[in-house]
Parts: C-alpha cells; structure tokens; sequence
C-alpha cells in the first residue's frame, strides 16, 4: 500500500496519509512521501486547489517514535530528519494555490506543525490538535514555533506551546487556529463548502494573494526556522530531553530536574 494516495476531484488534488495502521505517524518515509505529493500538486495546471487528509482514525499522532528516539540517540541526527520535514512541510505553504488541511481524530505534535504550513484549516468538533513538545523536553522545530504566533497570536501560541496543552474543535475554532469546525459526520460537507468558495475566485488572483499575505506575514520566516533548529539542538542535547524521551518510550511522566 502506498504511503500517501492522491485522489483527483475535478481541479482538486486530496492528498491522504495513508500510514493508519501506525496512526499516520510521520517516518521518513512518509515525510518523503507528502514532499513528493505535494510537489507534483504544485507543479500540475490542472490543479487549482490541494486538501491534505488522514486515513484510519486520526488525522496524524505527529512524529514516529523511532525517530524521537533516533534523535534521542544521536542529537546530530535532528538537521537531516527536519529539513527532510521542511521541504515537505513548506511546499503547503510555498506553492501558489490554496492548500486546505482537513483534521479528524487527533492532529499531534510534527502534524499540527504541517496543518500550520496549510492555509486553511478544517477540523472535527471531537478531535484535538497541539504540540506537546514542551512535555519531553522540546520545542515545535518544524515551523510550529514561526507560524503559529501569526495565526493565533503571540499570547495564545506561548500558552500553547509553553504548557504543551491539547484543544478540542471548539476551542480551536474560537482562537483562529482552524477556520471550520463540524461534527465529525459533516466534516466533509463542511471541506467541500470552503472548496467551492475557492473555487469560485479566479485561481491566479487566489494564489498570487496568498502568497503576498504569506509575505507579509512572515517576512523572517527563513531566519526564526533556522532559530527553531538551533534552540532545538540545544534541547536535543539537554537532561531534560533524555528524560522526556525515556519517560515517553515508558508511558509515563517525566521527572525533570527542579521539579
């Protein structure tokens, strides 16, 4: 089974992680996996708009263990995995065409970071989404800590990412994280609503707007990513981490130091 499939609906690309049986965990092979995907979107005419989706239950519980533990391991490993995530994570947002992130279930850590590099969100009044990095003795190093200030601001990003907290649909919805909520059985319904609204805008004018607001937005976007690493890299070497992660692999809390 392919790792990611692409369906085509008219001018509309869905790309679906397709990893359920390990929750749509990101390994390398499926970061490589929505790069390649997202590519050929981007590079298609004949595509005017891209949904990004999860199969099985959930939209994606974020990293695979085995590379938290990779990291764990060898903290020199964290430059490759990330620009690996990188290159795939920014062409959501890099390519001149609205790209919509559609969340059922839980959307997690490295995931939440990708829905961030979308421009819309869509999400399920039962599911959750955060970043819980802080938990294990880390911070969102994949765009969360650049993006999500813009998007929800700065007061509700640090309280998201600092305390490491999970949110429901509602809540989400309330602070501007996601622009639709629904219950779960009109979620599509409520996808396909937002795409017709796209798609009743000319395609270049949509694009070349997004692209100018994005600009604006984030006119240091490539400077606070290089500072996510490098902070990150600090973590990856600290006490704090080898606790979370042994902690992590343990199904258990962490014990840091000055608790």
């Amino acid at each position: 089974m392919p790792l990611v499939i692409t369906e085509q609906h008219g001018v509309v690309r869905h790309v679906v992680l397709n990893r359920a049986e390990k929750r749509n965990a990101f390994n390398g092979e499926l970061v490589v996996a929505v790069g390649e995907a997202l590519r050929a979107a981007a590079d298609d005419p004949a595509v005017h708009c891209v949904v990004l989706r999860g199969a099985g239950p959930m939209f994606s519980s974020g990293m695979d263990l085995a590379s938290l533990g990779d990291v764990a391991a060898d903290p020199s490993n964290l430059r490759a995995f990330r620009r690996a995530c990188l290159d795939a994570w920014n062409l959501a947002e890099e390519m001149a065409k609205p790209t919509i992130c559609v969340i059922h279930g839980a959307c997690i850590g490295g995931a939440m970071e990708l829905a961030l590099a979308c421009d819309l969100r869509v999400m399920a009044k039962d599911a959750v989404i955060g970043m819980p990095e802080t938990r294990i003795g880390l911070i969102p190093d994949v765009g969360g800590s650049s993006r999500l200030p813009q998007v929800v601001g700065l007061g509700r990003a640090k309280e998201l990412v600092m305390t490491g907290k999970m949110i429901g649909g509602d809540e989400a919805e309330r602070i501007g994280l996601v622009n639709r909520v629904a219950p779960i059985e009109k979620l599509g319904p409520e996808t396909q609503a937002l795409i017709d609204e796209l798609l009743a805008c000319a395609p270049v004018a949509v694009g070349l707007a997004k692209r100018v607001m994005d600009a604006s937005a984030r006119p240091a976007l490539s400077a606070t990513l290089e500072l996510e690493v490098a902070m990150q890299e600090l973590c990856a070497r600290s006490e704090d981490f080898a606790e979370g992660a042994k902690a992590f692999q343990e199904k258990r809390q962490p014990e840091f130091s000055g608790r």
